[in-house]
């Protein structure tokens, strides 16, 4: 009854068959291996595109570097104030960015409004301001709750009006293509995203993730970055082994909507208890509930993992699903809650 965080699962057997494969006698080093080459063509095949694709270790690593590629040390990064690149990873963004501005913008369930965005964007070419450079959201978001692709090509419209570059923070973004049933693209540069930052560790990955350009002019400078921020890896083939895995057959997918359903299945369940209220819509594979008390301390006897969410007196929980989710763990912790 681990539901901590999706990364507490381990990795899944298909990718550690394939980080076994890849052991597999020598291969040329700093991605100049064969399975390193083939990424771009799975990637293209994925998104339906033609991609240029940087794989790295952290998703802190991807979102770094890859807002430092899209922003001049003078630019401003606009992101929503719960996203991980501002809360989550300890100044990485403005680091790598050579000092770049990090401007957090509310908004409700963890999504960002066009409206809200044009509102707080500083006027360009005024010497004294931090100047517009790009746009970060999170598919999905920190709330567990998913932009739709029509959110997305609002805000995609927005910023090619003002001239923004658009990341998204994409450590869930499997689980998001799964919960909502549209192609890839259509989450992506369809909807003007320039850069991905494509999740694999949360969705059984040991250390992999990958920086997806859609749009080759912009990665120009991506390679030396990853090499001057330590993301080169000399042993390249075993992440690009894993993310090649990760992508065939769809694994992705079934691996997300394994835990989608089991995020479902839990969130309905304490949904269900007296007393008890879902904080966000749960759309993906994060449930945030608001449980009594009393339920919280028999979650606590019961050994339950959780996160209280604002703070350690919150009544708010929250729980996040894997691809290893089984129903017995939901429906052991739905049972410790409800207690008697």
């Amino acid at each position: 009854m681990n539901f901590r965080s999706d990364n507490v699962a381990g990795i899944a057997p298909e990718i550690l068959a394939a980080i076994v494969a890849a052991n597999a006698g020598t291969a040329p080093s700093y991605g100049a291996d064969a399975v390193t080459e083939r990424l771009a063509a799975a990637f293209a095949a994925v998104f339906e595109h033609e991609v240029t694709v940087f794989p790295v270790a952290t998703g802190t690593a991807a979102n770094a570097l890859a807002l430092a590629t899209l922003t001049p040390v003078w630019g401003a990064i606009y992101c929503h104030e719960a996203a991980h690149v501002q809360t989550d990873e300890c100044g990485a963004p403005e680091f790598f960015a050579g000092g770049a501005k990090l401007l957090p913008l509310p908004g409700e369930d963890g999504k960002l409004a066009p409206a809200v965005v044009e509102a707080a964007l500083t006027e360009a070419g005024v010497v004294h301001h931090v100047q517009p450079a790009a746009l970060s959201i999170s598919q999905a978001t920190e709330a567990g709750t998913l932009y739709r692709p029509a959110e997305i090509a609002a805000l995609g419209a927005l910023a090619r009006r003002r001239g923004l570059a658009l990341h998204m923070d994409g450590a869930r973004f499997a689980n998001a293509v799964a919960a909502l049933g549209c192609s890839p693209a259509d989450l992506t540069w369809r909807a003007g995203v320039d850069v991905l930052s494509f999740g694999a560790t949360k969705n059984g990955a040991l250390a992999a993730e990958a920086v997806v350009f859609f749009d080759a002019g912009r990665a120009q400078s991506f390679a030396y970055r990853r090499k001057r921020g330590g993301h080169l890896f000399s042993k390249m083939r075993f992440l690009s082994a894993q993310l090649d895995a990760y992508l065939a057959d769809g694994l992705w997918l079934r691996n997300a909507a394994q835990a989608n359903r089991m995020a479902a299945r839990l969130a309905a369940g304490l949904a269900a208890l007296p007393g008890a209220r879902l904080r966000h819509p749960a759309e993906a594979n994060e449930v945030f509930v608001e449980l009594p008390a009393a339920a919280v301390a028999r979650l606590e006897v019961a050994g339950a993992g959780f996160y209280r969410w604002g703070g350690a007196g919150a009544a708010c929980l929250r729980l996040v699903t894997a691809f290893d989710t089984q129903p017995r763990d939901v429906e052991a912790f739905i049972a410790s809650a409800r207690g008697g």
